[in-house]
């Protein structure tokens, strides 16, 4: 049985590639984020207190469908309440909402920044009202958000925006890869990652420490989907963070083992998995 990651292993930064930094500063300052720093061509955007998106501009960037990359980041509540104040700010300020999903583990708002790279918006339930089967395994579902019950969090007043809260992080990434099971062996034998779940036609969800899910990976750009080409926009890299040198050098040893190289890359070591997703492993 492979070794397994560290259980406080969490997901950091999201480095994306955007087509003009000004316009997604801006929607993400819409959104709740503040920009923490910019230099030339990148942006910091986060909650004040940590950073949590880099965005890079690419002039001319665009998507490419059916290709292997992102397929959303989820930017985590702290609570429900922060979730439904947040929901009540995107009302108010008419921002086009794709979906709205309860998945039984949260409860989830989807919709698109300008260059069309997915995000989700979510809070987590407690984990005592996680749905499993009579096995004990998790079994996360799609199903119709109660939008009118979330709101009923706000039946005391509504507090002024003040942006996203301090304890707001990136949550999960959900990935397109190529092979599935490609993708499985990497992540569960390679990096240690336990399976949590498959799901629906072509997914599977992975994680450290028994959460629902840190990664998400799907075949739904197509099985054999080519990695996207330089010139798009969407994910430069995403970040794993590792508590500590001992369980980052564990990790390294498991990619060396495995004959997978990786090299030093912006404060970390940039390794790419089998459909060529960037990450960024840290401490």
């Amino acid at each position: 049985m492979a070794e397994m990651i560290a259980p406080t292993t969490a997901i950091g930064r999201v480095q994306l590639f955007v087509s003009d930094l000004g316009q997604s500063v801006e929607f993400y300052q819409s959104l709740g984020f503040k920009q923490m720093n910019r230099e030339g061509q990148q942006a910091l955007m986060g909650t004040g207190e940590r950073g949590l998106i880099v965005l890079n501009e690419k002039p001319g960037a665009r998507r490419v469908p059916r290709t292997s990359g992102l397929y959303h980041f989820a930017i985590r509540l702290p609570d429900r309440r922060s979730m439904a104040r947040l929901l009540y700010h995107l009302a108010e300020n008419e921002f086009e909402v794709q979906g709205a999903s309860d998945h039984g583990v949260s409860e989830a708002l989807y919709m698109a920044d300008p260059d069309d790279i997915g995000i989700e918006l979510y809070c987590d339930r407690r984990k005592s009202e996680w749905p499993v089967d009579d096995l004990g395994r998790l079994q996360m579902v799609t199903e119709a958000l109660d939008v009118d019950n979330l709101i009923l969090e706000l039946r005391d007043g509504v507090e002024p925006w003040q942006g996203l809260p301090d304890q707001t992080d990136i949550g999960h990434v959900h990935l397109h890869v190529s092979d599935l099971a490609q993708a499985e062996r990497f992540y569960t034998g390679v990096l240690g990652f336990q399976l949590m779940q498959r799901y629906m036609s072509g997914a599977i969800f992975v994680s450290a420490g028994g959460y629902h899910h840190h990664i998400g990976l799907n075949t739904w750009a197509g099985v054999g989907a080519p990695p996207q080409p330089e010139n798009a926009a969407g994910l430069r890299w995403f970040e794993i963070l590792l508590p500590d040198q001992p369980a980052l050098d564990a990790v390294l040893e498991r990619l060396k083992e495995a004959g997978v190289e990786y090299e030093p890359q912006d404060g970390g070591m940039l390794v790419r998995d089998p459909a060529q997703n960037r990450i960024l492993l840290k401490v």
